[in-house]
């Protein structure tokens, strides 16, 4: 297995988010809260600031405004790339072997 750095959990959610399909900023914060039934709430400063360096790392990408005109059109959309969708599941599987250890210590509930 290839190690990579983990991911801030706030990355980790925005690359889970986009791995549903393209999407905006506000998007994003809705799929995140909505997805952890508001037990994580990403700010606008946080999402974006995460957003940038996602970017940066060749994560994700931007995508021209979104289709159509008005409001949706002047909106920033953003699209998981093939190394971020990489890093999303070698952090998916970092997390899951550290659940592993949890639970051999009964520091987290059996598998259903």
């Amino acid at each position: 297995m290839i190690e990579h750095q983990p991911l801030s959990a706030q990355a980790f959610q925005i690359l889970v988010a986009l791995a549903g399909g393209d999407q905006h900023g506000y998007g994003i914060m809705q799929d995140v809260a909505a997805r952890t039934g508001g037990k994580v709430q990403l700010s606008a400063g946080t999402l974006y600031g995460a957003i940038q360096r996602l970017l940066e790392q060749g994560f994700i990408a931007e995508l021209a405004g979104g289709e159509g005109g008005g409001l949706l059109a002047r909106r920033r959309v953003y699209r998981l790339t093939p190394s971020g969708r990489r890093a999303a599941r070698a952090e998916a599987a970092r997390l899951a072997e550290l659940l592993e250890q949890a639970r051999h210590y009964g520091l987290a509930p059996e598998r259903g």
